[in-house]
């Protein structure tokens, strides 16, 4: 895997713990760099990620996002250049936090459409 140094004080889009995230570079070694979260892009997941969708695992995990100003260390293959508007990090977590309530609502939505056919499919295969 290559290395790839990023200058200090670029702008970058940054995948952090499940989460994605404008920030700035604070320094880098080329295999990792050190990021300062200013926005959030994307809410970090919730619950298990090796158990996908699975309410029923011994350890449901509550992620948060990174706190405003917040220094991560990332894998360098995780970072993108950023070139847009940096919205204020109070709206963009509102945002991120909306659009991923809304993500898990159509997903509950569907399961729940998905079980009313698939009720209707058992009472047919029943004949």
């Amino acid at each position: 895997m290559g290395e790839t140094n990023h200058a200090s004080g670029q702008r970058v889009k940054a995948s952090y713990k499940t989460g994605e995230y404008i920030a700035e570079v604070v320094e880098s070694d080329g295999r990792r760099t050190l990021v300062q979260i200013m926005a959030v892009l994307r809410h970090p997941s919730q619950g298990d990620l090796h158990h996908p969708c699975d309410p029923d695992v011994p350890m449901f995990h509550e992620r948060r996002a990174s706190a405003f100003r917040e220094k991560v260390w990332v894998p360098s293959s995780a970072i993108q250049p950023y070139e847009g508007a940096v919205p204020p990090y109070g709206e963009s977590l509102q945002t991120a936090l909306a659009a991923e309530v809304e993500r898990l609502e159509r997903l509950k939505r569907w399961a729940e459409r998905s079980l009313e056919l698939l009720e209707g499919l058992r009472k047919e295969y029943k004949m």
